[in-house]
């Protein structure tokens, strides 16, 4: 796509790091001050009209509304109004799948600071997106080209 990317995971906090490697999962006070940050970087390179592909575990709707929206987000559940601080343009990738399938994976990630231990949480944390989210679900019970070509499909049919 020639999109700048960004792995989420690379901005969490020394401290999220360090409770997640120790097995604790995080919570939304954990999340927020990341979601934030990443909001922050999303505008930036909006303002720029640079597209980007973000990989992030963004497992509840208010996270995804923190990423479109920023802080605002957290004390209104109202959508943004148009005007200057309207909500990013995002279409959310939902990649869904069997846990085995992905504890499968998480078991042969070498290096990274998130134990598989932590996928239960992950999954009682999910709240899948739905209406009227700007999403895509895709299977990753596909190939890895199967499921970058559906999601183009998506993006280029605007």
């Amino acid at each position: 796509l020639g999109w700048k990317f960004y792995d989420a995971d690379d901005y969490h906090s020394p401290e999220n790091k360090k409770k997640m490697s120790e097995g604790i999962p995080l919570n939304d006070e954990d999340r927020i001050p990341w979601l934030c940050e990443l909001h922050d970087i999303l505008r930036r390179e909006d303002s720029c009209r640079q597209d980007v592909v973000l990989a992030c575990s963004a497992l509840k709707k208010m996270y995804r509304r923190v990423l479109a929206s920023g802080a605002s987000a957290i004390e209104s559940n109202q959508p943004e109004q148009p005007g200057e601080n309207a909500a990013l343009k995002i279409l959310f990738a939902h990649l869904d799948g069997p846990r085995d399938i992905i504890a499968g994976r998480l078991e042969k990630r070498k290096g990274h600071f998130l134990p598989p231990e932590l996928l239960k949480s992950q999954f009682d944390t999910l709240e899948p997106p739905s209406a009227p989210e700007n999403f895509i679900t895709v299977s990753l019970e596909k190939s890895l080209p199967e499921i970058v070509l559906e999601i183009e499909n998506v993006i280029f049919q605007g």
